[in-house]
Formats: structure tokens, sequence, C-alpha cells
């Protein structure tokens, strides 16, 4: 295994990296502010949406994300009637499904973020003045997102391997590239290069989030 076929296999790789790297950037700018809407509807006093968030929760994280991929791509466009006007890009299906279920996940982690507030904090802002919407500026979200950044940050790690899933649904990333590869040389070798491409991914990630949990930590 020389060193001149590592660079060759690695510059496919890095190609399907960007697929993964862009999947991953959009499902979790979207998929956070999602999930903590999601949070807001299950503990709104409006009974209906309330049901309706925590029914949403349940379906989303109790089914596995594989099949929720290949029903939105595949499943969608055979229901009747509808279903032709349901006929997704795959790239924008599997973005779509990766958003809807790391919203569900994320739902949870800011609600045992709110859990975890004291609920003499929320005494202490009526008697300071405040409104709803400023005390959940100024003094609950600042201490949930403290509280949820950890596990914020171990989702998001997870959310970077199961980018991997986007090769059953046949979207070219980086898996894709690595098992071309592999059938095409009968080596390894791309496995390996795969594998150490994602470790570097997660590794910058963790870098981030550790750096933010510092800086929250302090402030």
């Amino acid at each position: 295994m020389s060193f001149d076929y590592i660079k060759s296999i690695t510059m496919p790789l890095l190609e399907g990296a960007q697929m993964t790297v862009l999947l991953f950037i959009i499902a979790i700018v979207v998929s956070i502010p999602l999930g903590f809407l999601l949070t807001l509807a299950v503990r709104s006093s409006f009974k209906p949406l309330s049901w309706f968030a925590q029914g949403y929760i349940y379906i989303l994280r109790g089914t596995p994300l594989l099949l929720q991929l290949l029903f939105i791509c595949f499943g969608l466009p055979m229901l009747p009637v509808v279903g032709e006007y349901l006929v997704l890009d795959r790239f924008v299906a599997a973005c779509l499904g990766f958003i809807l279920n790391y919203a569900a996940y994320f739902a949870e982690i800011f609600r045992g973020g709110l859990i975890a507030i004291d609920k003499g904090q929320y005494e202490a802002s009526q008697v300071l003045g405040l409104n709803k919407f400023q005390t959940l500026r100024k003094i609950v979200l600042p201490q949930m997102f403290r509280i949820a950044l950890p596990a914020v940050a171990n989702e998001s790690v997870t959310l970077v391997k199961d980018t991997a899933l986007l090769y059953a649904v046949a979207v070219p990333e980086l898996l894709h590239f690595a098992q071309a590869a592999v059938n095409r040389d009968f080596s390894i070798a791309p496995f390996v290069v795969a594998g150490v491409i994602y470790l570097i991914m997660t590794l910058v990630l963790t870098i981030i989030f550790k750096w933010l949990e510092r800086r929250f930590k302090f402030e």
C-alpha cells in the first residue's frame, strides 16, 4: 500500500465528506431551533398542541432513522393521490429526515434543561417585573443552554456518524465513495481512510463544543 495510492483515494473521499459536512450543517442549524420550539409546544397549556408535540417526539424517537429516511425517499411518492407531488431530490429528502429526527432528540434534551432550572428563578423574575418573554430570554434560555450543552454536543457527534445512512438512500457521501473504492481495488484501505476522516470531523466538533462549554461555564 503506497502513499500515492492513499493520496489517490483520499481526494474522492474528501469530495464525499463535503456532502457529509453539508448535511450536518443543514441538519444542526435547523433541527436545534425546531427542537426548542417542540419543547415549548410540549409545555404549552394548549393541550392539542402539547399532545401533538409529544406524539411527534414519541414517534420520531421510537422508530429508526433509517426507516424514516426510506419512508421519506421511497414511501411518500407511493401515497395515493398526493404521492406524485412528494417526490423529492434524494439529498433534500435526507436533509428533511435528519432534521425531523434530530429535532425530536433535541426537544427532549432541551426539556431536560428546562426542568433542571429552579422554579424559584421564575418567581424571582416576576418579583423583578420581567414579563414572560424577558424571563425566557434573559433567565431561562442562558441557563437551559448551559445545562443542555453537553448533551447537545454528544447528539451532534452522533449526527456526524449517522450521516453514513445517506449511503442507504443513494446519496454520494463519504461512505459511498469508500465502498466504491473498496469494490474497485479489493482493498480495505478506503475504509480506513474514511474512518480517519470521520474521526477528524468528530474531533473538530468535540473541540468546538468543549470550547463552548468552558466559555459558558464561566459567564
